[in-house]
C-alpha cells in the first residue's frame, strides 16, 4: 500500500510540474477572469517576436489565449488563429455575420456570439462547428463559462444559460433593453448590465434575479469584481461601485463623459482602472473611491486595461496603445503604429502572455511588442508614409523642372 502511494503522490508531484510546460490554459470570460486583467503570466520568461498581423477588417473584438496561440476575430467575422510566437496563422474560420463580441475559451472548444444572432462553439481541435444556438437578435456580449454552462446576453433584452457540450438552453432571464454588457460569474450569482439602464444580479440556477440597481443611463460594459463588489461604468459618465450582497450603491465618481470602457483590478494594491470618453484613464482605491490618479490620452478611451508587473496598458481611440506606471499613473511608453497620419481607434482590448503584449485595432492589424523592454515591430504604415513622401518629393522636382523649362 505505502508502495502505491509513493506511486500515485509521484505522479501528482509530476503532474504539477508537466502542468505549465503543455501551456493550456482556459479563457473562460472577457479579459481572462472577473478582474479583467487580462494578463496569463504562467509563460514568465515567453516573450515571442516581434510581429503584425493583417486581419483585413477592423477588430473591435478582444484576443483570447490558449497554449500558446492568440485567438482573435475581426469585424467581418474570421477567427484567426495565430501562433503568439512567430505571428504565422495557424487556421482561419468565418462565421456568419459580424463580430463584436470576444471569443471565450474552455479546453478545446471555442464560443463565440454573432450579429446574425447566433451562439457557436467551434472545436478549435478538429476545426469544425459542435452546435450554434439561434436567438431573434443580434449577440454583442462575451460570453462567459462556468461549470459546464455557458451565459451570455443578446439585443433581445435577454440572459441565456446554455449547456456547453450541446448547446442546449437551461433558462433565459428577461433583462429588457439589449444586453450588450459581457456577463462574470461570482459565488452563483450571474452580474450583468443592459442599455435600458439595469445593472441586474441573476441567479445562476433559475435565471431569477435577485436584485437590480438602476444607473442613469445604458451599460455597455462588463462588470469587474472584488471583495464582495462589482464595478462598471455607465454612459452617463458615472462609475459606479456596488455590494454585490443587495446591490446597493458603495460609492460612485463623475468621469465627466461615457464610460464605454470595462474597468480592471488590481487585488494587489486595491486599485481600480477604468477609462472614458473624456480621454482620461482613472485610477481609484476600490474599497472607497478614493481617487488616486488619472492620464490623459489623445482621445476616447474605450479599451478595457490591462495589468501586468508593475504596468497598466490599455488602447486609445487617438490610435495610440499606452502603458503607464500602474502606481503612479506616469507614461511608460506608448506606441503609435499610424504613425499620425493613418491613425485608427484602438478599442479592442490588449492582452499580455509571459512579456508580450498584444494590441489590436480599428486598421486591422494584430501588433506584437515586448511589454517588458518595449521594443516594437515596424508598422507596416511607415512604408506606406516613405512612399507618400518619395511621391511628395518626385512631385516637387517636376514641379520645378516645369518653372525652369518656362523661365
Amino acid at each position: 500500500m505505502s508502495k502505491i502511494k509513493g506511486i500515485l503522490l509521484g505522479i501528482a508531484i509530476l503532474a504539477v510540474f508537466l502542468s505549465p510546460i503543455s501551456g493550456t490554459n482556459n479563457w473562460t470570460v472577457f479579459q481572462e477572469n472577473v478582474q479583467h486583467t487580462g494578463f496569463l503570466q504562467e509563460a514568465g520568461n515567453f516573450v515571442s517576436n516581434l510581429w503584425i498581423f493583417n486581419m483585413e477588417s477592423p477588430i473591435k473584438s478582444s484576443p483570447a489565449i490558449e497554449g500558446k496561440v492568440i485567438y482573435i476575430i475581426s469585424e467581418n467575422g474570421f477567427l484567426k488563429a495565430i501562433d503568439m510566437e512567430t505571428g504565422n496563422l495557424n487556421w482561419e474560420y468565418q462565421f456568419g455575420g459580424n463580430v463584436l463580441a470576444s471569443p471565450v475559451i474552455e479546453s478545446n472548444k471555442l464560443f463565440i456570439g454573432s450579429t446574425d444572432g447566433y451562439m457557436y462553439s467551434y472545436d478549435i481541435d478538429k476545426k469544425e462547428i459542435l452546435w450554434k444556438f439561434k436567438v431573434s437578435k443580434p449577440i454583442e456580449s462575451t460570453a462567459t463559462i462556468n461549470d459546464g454552462i455557458l451565459y451570455f446576453g443578446a439585443d433581445n433584452g435577454k440572459l441565456y444559460a446554455l449547456n456547453t457540450n450541446d448547446g442546449s438552453k437551461l433558462w433565459e432571464s428577461q433583462i429588457g433593453g439589449k444586453v450588450k454588457s459581457s456577463p462574470i460569474f461570482v459565488n452563483d450569482t450571474i452580474y450583468v448590465g443592459s442599455t435600458n439602464g439595469l445593472i441586474v444580479a441573476i441567479n445562476s440556477a433559475d435565471g431569477n434575479q435577485n436584485w437590480n440597481f438602476t444607473a442613469g443611463d445604458e451599460v455597455l460594459t462588463s462588470p469587474a469584481y472584488a471583495n464582495g463588489k462589482i464595478f462598471l461604468g455607465s454612459l452617463d459618465g458615472t462609475f459606479y461601485c456596488l455590494n454585490i450582497a443587495d446591490g446597493s450603491l458603495a460609492w460612485k465618481y463623475d468621469m465627466g463623459d461615457k464610460v464605454v470602457s470595462s474597468a480592471s483590478v488590481d487585488l494587489r494594491n486595491y486599485n481600480v482602472f477604468v477609462g472614458s470618453d473624456s480621454g482620461n484613464l482613472t485610477c481609484f482605491d476600490l474599497r472607497d473611491g478614493t481617487f488616486r490618479w488619472s492620464y490623459k490620452a489623445g482621445g476616447s478611451v474605450r479599451s478595457t486595461p490591462t495589468i501586468y508587473d508593475d504596468k497598466v496598458a490599455y488602447g486609445s481611440n487617438d490610435g495610440n496603445g499606452y502603458v503607464l506606471n500602474k502606481y503612479t499613473g506616469n507614461l511608460e511608453f506608448s506606441y503609435n503604429p499610424g504613425m499620425i497620419l493613418f491613425n485608427s481607434p484602438i478599442t479592442s482590448s490588449p492582452v499580455v502572455y509571459g512579456g508580450s503584449l498584444f494590441f489590436a485595432g480599428n486598421d486591422g492589424y494584430v501588433y506584437a511588442l515586448d511589454g517588458k523592454k518595449f521594443d516594437i515591430p515596424t508598422s507596416v504604415f511607415v512604408y506606406y508614409i516613405m512612399a507618400i513622401a518619395i511621391a511628395v518629393f518626385a512631385a516637387l522636382i517636376a514641379l520645378i523642372v516645369i518653372i525652369k523649362r518656362r523661365n
